[in-house]
């Protein structure tokens, strides 16, 4: 079907020389830095056409966009789009604009808040403007329709008091809101409203007083719009149903992605008209649809499953086809077709546990698929460890699936563990994709087991409701009960266990350390959470209170449990520490704040229990120059000096 394609796959390999193996087969030491710092290639983007192609890059905690011709792979530009931290991302308009969302803070004396705004960046003129209004709402990014020439978009702004939406059309010539019009007024209580493909606002939607969802709809152009639901907060279902998209100029068959009855996702078609849901228009028997992607008709173009990595499946059994012809051309690996612009050119990823793999330029008419860059250069992936999938049960019945990663050349008896619990921890997961500290430490020579604990998502609903209210109870059980499945399958040596995470992994793996010392004889952690009550009133305000009410805080602490959540908070039973325990923490985290770190530290000092610490200036994730590389030298050093490989 496809015919030859030129695929150079030696441009992967870092050497011609064979991989760097002792005669035992274990791998030399990768250095800490080839794991923290290279190219972060997945948000890669083709423009329109598929003329270009932009990814993004951190350098010294702050946000590039580099651009290059996608067809000579030559680079263009290099857009400097300020701190990261403040850096939302970019999208193409057209084949020479590019549109960058950025926060800025807005401070006066009756608010202070971070707002998003738009800014557009010419190539051909290499000018930089700001899209959108003088006094720009808190959201000035939402962007509602792009030109597909790049001439215009249309950008949804609650505006005044009571946040009601108006769409407003800014031409993309620089003029700013010089001549910038608006094209529809605020009809109350509507804060978010829908264009079709040609962009024409067809759906809006919105909050009363009284807290209820509103739904208002038309088929077209010049037409009223007609209110086609009113519905209460509490009516989960319904309000999935209105969750819709994919408007296409004429029609009033939309998509949904709706829950079934025995808890899957699936891809149904949805009527605008009469708000009732239609056919399937893909479900799979196993998994959920995580996402969707839409064609420039509107149409449902791919979605994406995860069952131990993530799949992107095409509804077009041509593009699937395509699809899969790639991956063989790439050595049966696993790709992604991550970008693909309104012509044929296509953006390829190529990745697997033990490869962090590469991005390809695909073109079909001339047959050829050009390798652009790999996500980590100075690692050879021949000497990297393959995971593989498991299913362990827990002591109540359920069915956790997880991964474990052995290290090369050594015998799968007896080895030294690190447990690695994720984050969220609601609404995440682990799979089988690349991981670069799993493969450092496997480099290292540690297996590294990764339990998908109940709270998990893409296991079902039930799954994951069985850890509301868990937080530090049957969710640590479930680590607990992961690890003694690895020490009666004869993988891990009981006296050489440790637990490290970030974020919500971070607070399991100090809980579990304090929790079980029986168990772990270490512990490491980043941004994890030290006190439950106090973050739930960060939450409060940083999650906004209706977000946390209804769905946070009830899933924290348990509808009608009545835990008391000081009794799984480190910062309470601290004194119960016997372990040794590094605690990192980034110093601008706003997420997990500062203190929940010096808080720990004063109150172990208080207790005469010691802790060794690192801080970091930097946020929640990593994006400053040298950070990765000062926290991954931290857990390694750390883990040889109490739970020693060897």
């Amino acid at each position: 079907m496809m015919g030859a394609m030129a695929t150079p796959l030696a441009a992967q390999t870092p050497a011609e020389a064979p991989p760097a193996l002792d005669a035992a087969g274990r791998p030399e030491p990768i250095p800490v830095t080839a794991f923290a710092e290279g190219f972060q290639l997945e948000d890669a983007r083709l423009s329109a056409t598929g003329k270009r192609l932009a990814f993004g890059q951190i350098v010294d905690g702050r946000s590039m966009v580099r651009i290059y011709d996608a067809d000579t792979l030559a680079l263009e530009r290099v857009i400097d789009a300020g701190d990261a931290d403040d850096f939302n991302g970019f999208r193409w308009a057209g084949d020479e604009r590019l549109l960058l969302s950025v926060m800025k803070e807005a401070d006066n004396a009756n608010y202070w808040a971070r707002m998003s705004r738009l800014l557009l960046f010419d190539l051909p003129t290499s000018q930089l403007s700001y899209v959108g209004l003088k006094r720009s709402p808190l959201d000035g990014d939402d962007l509602v329709h792009v030109d597909p020439q790049g001439h215009f978009v249309l950008l949804n702004l609650r505006i005044g008091a009571q946040q009601e939406a108006e769409i407003w059309r800014f031409p993309l010539d620089g003029s700013g809101a010089e001549n910038a019009q608006r094209i529809l007024d605020n009809e109350g209580d509507i804060t978010r409203w829908w264009a079709d493909s040609d962009g024409v606002i067809r759906l809006g939607r919105g909050r009363t007083r009284r807290g209820h969802l509103i739904v208002v709809y038309r088929s077209g152009p010049g037409e009223e719009f007609r209110r086609m639901a009113k519905v209460d907060w509490d009516d989960e279902d319904a309000l999935d149903k209105w969750d819709a998209f994919g408007l296409q100029p004429g029609s009033d068959i939309g998509y949904t992605v709706s829950s079934e009855e025995d808890g899957r996702r699936v891809l149904r078609e949805f009527d605008y008209s009469t708000g009732t849901l239609g056919k399937a228009v893909y479900a799979n028997p196993d998994w959920d649809v995580e996402s969707v992607t839409v064609n420039r008709s509107g149409r449902p173009a791919s979605v994406t499953i995860r069952d131990d990595r993530q799949r992107e499946v095409w509804l077009d059994p041509d593009m699937q086809a395509m699809q899969d012809a790639l991956a063989r051309a790439l050595g049966d690996k696993p790709v992604r077709v991550i970008s693909k612009g309104f012509g044929s050119r296509m953006l390829v990823l190529q990745t697997a546990s033990d490869d962090p793999g590469g991005l390809y330029v695909f073109t079909p008419e001339k047959q050829r698929l050009a390798f652009f860059a790999n996500l980590r250069p100075d690692i050879d992936f021949r000497v990297l460890a393959p995971t593989t999938a498991h299913d362990i049960e827990t002591r109540d019945g359920l069915v956790m699936r997880s991964y474990l990663t052995l290290p090369r050349g050594r015998e799968a008896a007896g080895l030294p563990l690190i447990v690695m619990p994720h984050g969220g921890p609601y609404g995440a997961r682990d799979d089988m994709g690349y991981h670069d500290w799993v493969q450092l430490l496997a480099n290292r020579g540690y297996a590294v087991l990764q339990p998908n604990f109940r709270g998990s998502s893409g296991f079902g609903a039930a799954f994951e409701e069985a850890g509301d209210g868990e937080i530090g109870r049957r969710m640590q059980d479930d680590l607990d009960d992961a690890t003694r499945w690895a020490i009666a399958r004869g993988y891990a040596d009981p006296a050489r266990i440790c637990l490290l995470g970030a974020s919500y992994g971070g607070y399991a793996a100090l809980w579990g350390v304090i929790r079980n010392p029986e168990l772990y004889r270490c512990a490491a952690s980043w941004a994890g959470v030290t006190d439950w009550d106090a973050l739930l009133l960060h939450d409060r305000s940083y999650l906004g209170r209706r977000y946390y009410s209804d769905e946070w805080k009830p899933k924290i602490v348990g509808e009608g449990k009545g835990f008391d959540m000081s009794d799984v908070s480190p910062m309470a039973q601290i004194r119960r520490l016997a372990r040794p325990v590094l605690l990192a923490q980034g110093k601008d985290d706003a997420r997990v704040p500062y203190a929940q770190y010096y808080r720990l530290i004063e109150q172990a000092e208080r207790n005469d229990i010691e802790l060794e610490t690192l801080m970091l200036v930097d946020g929640h994730s990593l994006t400053k120059e040298g950070n990765a590389e000062k926290l991954l030298t931290a857990f390694v050093d750390f883990l040889a000096r109490h739970n020693p490989p060897d």
